[in-house]
Parts: C-alpha cells; structure tokens; sequence
C-alpha cells in the first residue's frame, strides 16, 4: 500500500529541550481551528483513528509529521510558523526541512530491522499485569510479540490496510526504559525489532504516537 506522507524538520537557533508532547501542545495552540493537530473531536472527545500527524523532538531537531489528509497541514504549518515556545523558552527557527513523499507501507516479502527512537508504549493496565507476572525473558518476550503484532495490525485497519498474510516477529531485542506520559509513570521500551512489515520511518506504533512515543526507524537494508 502507497501511503502519502510529509515530514518537516525545524532546526532552531538552540536545540529543542523537551518531548513530542510538548511541542504538540505548542503547534495545536497555534492552529486551534485544526482538529487533525491533537486528534480530537471539538466536543474534546478522542479521535479513535491513527494520529495524521505526529511530532517528535530528535537531538533537538522538531519532527512534524503529516500522514494521507495530515500533508496539507504540514505544509500550510511550514509557510506559517517561525518560531517555538516551549516550557518559557523561545526557539527562532533558522531552517525549515521539507519533504513529501509517497511512502510504502503493510506486509513485505522480506525482514526488516527497525530500532525504537523513542520508547513504545506496549502494555495497558490488563496486559502490565500479566507481562510482570511472567518470570522469564522468553515470556515475557512472547508477549510484547503479541503486543507489537497487535499495533500493526489496529493501525492498518486505522489506515484501511487489509493485512493478507501473517505477521512475523523474527527478532526483538528490548530494554525497559522508565518514562512519563502526562505526569503517570510509564513502562516504555527501547532496542530493535525485525518484522516482516514495511512502517515509514518516524512513525509510531502502540500508545501516545502522536506525543512521540514507539518512533521507529529502519536501521538496515531488507534482510
């Protein structure tokens, strides 16, 4: 499936300090008339679909990115904005990345390696239990599996992607990684994954993808 996608990078005079949150809460305000910018209803009410856009903060660099119906805002966003606040700080922005593409995405013939930018957010209350309570690494390996096919397979249906054959997790090399979503302890995990699935660089899978979380990245060639 041929996906369209815009990513916009805003280098600033300072690197960005902060998280994806931060930065989306301060694009949302400057564009309220924009559902699509904090996926929700005006009534504040979630939009259970696939963020169309998502942001990210990478070694102090914003990440913007607009995916199907979200590429008009990213660049009407690119010709509006010259500047970010974030926490009190004011950032000048000195270059302004652009780049549309189409973008391949769903099952593949072949493996390939992704590494985690920045933590997914695999387990759910039920589930947390359930992963604690197994004492070995191979269950609870077999169990993020499930989680990671899981993702893959509600945001194909997000995005009308009909999954025809099995998706397999060959490898999954994780580590816990203690985080925070909106003030709650969270359980996170970085480290690399092989699947037999394409996923468009910065792009997120499992909870909060729209503030950052579960970014991946291919980090090699089609095994």
């Amino acid at each position: 499936m041929i996906i369209k996608q815009a990513i916009l990078k805003l280098h600033t005079d300072t690197p960005l300090a902060g998280h994806g949150n931060s930065l989306r809460g301060y694009i949302a305000n400057q564009f309220p008339q924009f559902d699509m910018l904090h996926n929700h209803n005006k009534d504040e009410t979630l939009l259970y679909l696939y963020p169309r856009i998502q942001y990210r903060i990478i070694d102090g660099i914003a990440y913007l990115i607009g995916i199907d119906e979200g590429v008009p805002l990213i660049r009407l966003i690119e010709e509006k904005i010259n500047s970010i606040t974030l926490k009190d700080h004011d950032y000048t922005i000195k270059k302004k990345e652009l780049v549309s593409e189409d973008s391949q995405f769903g099952i593949s013939e072949s493996l390939i390696n992704y590494c985690f930018i920045n933590p997914w957010l695999a387990l759910n209350e039920k589930n947390y239990h359930e992963y604690m309570k197994m004492g070995s690494q191979r269950k609870r390996y077999s169990i993020l599996r499930d989680i990671l096919k899981g993702n893959l397979l509600s945001l194909s249906k997000s995005l009308g992607y009909v999954v025809d054959e099995q998706i397999k997790v060959a490898t999954l090399l994780l580590e816990e990684n203690e985080c925070s979503l909106k003030g709650t302890p969270m359980l996170g995990f970085l480290g690399t994954f092989s699947v037999n699935f394409e996923i468009p660089d910065y792009w997120g899978i499992g909870k909060s993808v729209s503030r950052g979380f579960g970014t991946v990245k291919q980090v090699t060639e089609k095994a």
